[in-house]
């Protein structure tokens, strides 16, 4: 059995330099069809449709009945793949979907998105995940119970696990929606369910293994659409077709037009959105919450050595660079097109509404896309609600004109007068986003609690085939929880993330750098700084965002872990020195840990070598 799988591995450029090859010719070919006439529709559905088979079918190719494939792909993934992967992984709907969408509400402000994402690399390169890797793990929770020696930090760090990851997975769920909404012409709610079934198809056969190749595949279809669309319209815009560079030129356009126009806050100017606290603290939960996201830290457990584990942080970081040094440029042409296209337009005559661009009645009808405070459905209700406002001119307020920031990626080919077909790529690019993130959250949760709760704590005799076959129950109890929770309590994607985020840096973070960094650190120290860290963080999520607590030194609720995290080292500090030191063997495993040579510490890990 181990031969085709290397034979596979040392396969891997020409197969997926293959699949790139024939993505770019299937891009090509629905463009054609929408040059010979075929409905926009057809090839929205064959975008979705055919896109979601090749993952499901990497997914079914990939089925596995081995513990060791199923939860860490065999630990075989080159550190360039793996890279690839986690990029997919990490590069969520939040990413490609909502950052540009920030960056064009908030304008300089929505940078503290950007730089908390990429700096937290640095982190995870440097305290989290050669050292896991070392120890040999299959989950986190797997690690908090060797270090802290026993079930209750395992449980603790399994509910902190399973909220972050939920939270997280909502926000993919919910992007899922948008796109399948638009491209399928369905409810968001409907379109929600469509992508819950690729996102199980691709994970619940095979695991890691099937999440790691499916999510290689998508990473390509994410950045070629992600980079297309503002390559054309730099080309378009500047003479020259490299956005990222001349985008410059295009915020000079824009604040010419702000001055025309009069907007009070202008999209360069600093500290209008967020105060300088609100940006700086924002930046620091997310880098620490990044550092911290279980499933992130699982992908590094996949490569072959420490070594290969932290070169793939590396490639993760080029990968993801590749997108989020476009991501201002997107939001940049945006507002452009925007501004060019929308504000000023006359909403007098009904007449005058009909002349208005019809993806504004596109997004409208699902409610994407305000004028006069009303979902712009048609041209008469926009009417009807301007008239009653007294509106008369579409100006750049919210109140007047809105646009969701979940779909301003999205929707830019059309607002830029763009073929239907570059429309159609930017939303697989967006599903795929959604789709690899969600695989690898689900991923997480399901193998917490089929291995932590089951296996661990429950069950560990139980059969390698009962593991797998509670896995993947769990792995679908888990995805309808979650898409029932993401109906019934809707908020922008980017809240959810951040929210995500600061649990996980604040239940987990300090912790498992305390467990890596120091080795007086012992159980009740770490049990009382993560239920305190994350207890505060959730408590102050949920006052603040039902209204029953003001925020505090106004702090607003997706930095909450600025809060819980120091509490969180705090405790943890203060009361390993107050209780009795680890034992000995503990102490010898810390410093065992540290050492990047040797063969991995866990025994399970062991067996599979």
């Amino acid at each position: 059995m181990q031969q085709p799988r290397d034979a596979f591995i040392a396969n891997l450029g020409r197969i997926y330099g293959t699949y790139t090859g024939g993505f770019i010719g299937f891009v090509i070919f629905l463009a054609i069809l929408e040059w010979l006439g075929v409905p926009d529709r057809i090839i929205g559905y064959l975008f979705v449709f055919l896109t979601l088979a090749v993952y499901a079918g990497i997914g079914i190719i990939s089925r596995t009945t081995q513990i060791s494939e199923y939860y860490v792909a065999g630990r075989r993934v080159p550190a360039v793949y793996n890279g690839m992967a986690t990029a997919a992984d990490w590069m969520s709907a939040a990413s490609f979907i909502g950052m540009a969408g920030s960056l064009y509400l908030l304008g300089y402000d929505g940078l503290a998105f950007v730089l908390g994402w990429t700096g937290g690399y640095v982190l995870v390169a440097t305290l989290i995940a050669p050292y896991l890797r070392k120890f040999g793990a299959y989950t986190v929770p797997d690690f908090l119970a060797a270090r802290y020696g026993g079930n209750f930090a395992r449980l603790i760090g399994v509910v902190i696990l399973f909220t972050c990851s939920l939270v997280y997975l909502m926000g993919q769920l919910k992007g899922t929606g948008v796109i399948a909404s638009r491209l399928l012409d369905i409810p968001v709610n409907y379109g929600i369910f469509v992508g819950l079934v690729g996102i199980l198809v691709c994970s619940m056969l095979g695991g890691m293994r099937a999440v790691t190749w499916t999510q290689v595949a998508q990473y390509i279809v994410l950045i070629i659409a992600y980079l297309i669309p503002v390559i054309i319209l730099s080309a378009q815009k500047t003479g020259v077709p490299i956005p990222q560079i001349m985008y410059g030129q295009v915020l000079q356009q824009i604040t010419e037009l702000e001055q025309q126009y009069g907007i009070a806050k202008p999209h360069v100017q600093p500290w209008v959105n967020y105060d300088v606290i609100n940006f700086f603290a924002l930046i620091l939960c997310l880098m620490v919450g990044t550092a911290s996201l279980p499933h992130v830290i699982m992908r590094f457990f996949t490569t072959p050595s420490v070594r290969e584990a932290r070169t793939s942080v590396g490639w993760a970081l080029f990968f993801i660079f590749l997108l989020y040094f476009t991501a201002p440029a997107y939001a940049a042409f945006a507002k452009l097109e925007i501004f060019q296209n929308v504000i000023g337009k006359s909403v007098e005559t009904l007449e005058a509404v009909r002349e208005l661009p019809q993806w504004i009645f596109l997004y409208g009808k699902i409610g994407l896309v305000k004028i006069c405070g009303t979902a712009a459905a048609d041209p008469q209700t926009v009417f009807d609600a301007c008239q009653k406002a007294g509106v008369s001119t579409l100006a750049f307020d919210p109140a007047v004109f809105s646009i969701n920031r979940d779909v301003v990626v999205i929707s830019m080919p059309e607002v830029a007068g763009l073929p239907y077909v570059i429309a159609g790529l930017v939303a697989a690019g967006g599903l795929a986003a959604a789709l690899s993130t969600a695989d690898g959250l689900l991923l997480a949760m399901a193998n917490a609690l089929s291995h932590d709760i089951y296996y661990k704590m429950i069950d560990p005799t139980a059969s390698t085939a009962r593991r797998l076959v509670v896995a993947r129950v769990l792995l679908f109890v888990v995805a309808a929880l979650a898409a029932y929770l993401t109906i019934t309590a809707p908020a922008h994607i980017l809240k959810y993330v951040a929210w995500a985020f600061s649990l996980a840096a604040a239940g987990l973070f300090p912790a498992l750098v305390l467990g890596v960094l120091w080795k007086n650190a012992n159980t009740t120290g770490a049990i009382v700084g993560m239920l305190g860290g994350y207890g505060l963080t959730l408590f102050y999520i949920i006052m603040t965002n039902t209204g029953a607590m003001e925020p505090w030194f106004g702090i607003r609720n997706i930095s909450a872990a600025i809060f819980g995290m120091p509490v969180a080292f705090i405790l943890t500090i203060v009361v390993s020195k107050m209780t009795a030191p680890p034992p000995r063997e503990i102490q010898e495993f810390v410093e065992q840990l540290r050492i990047p040579r040797g063969p991995v510490l866990m025994e399970e890990a062991r067996r599979e070598g």
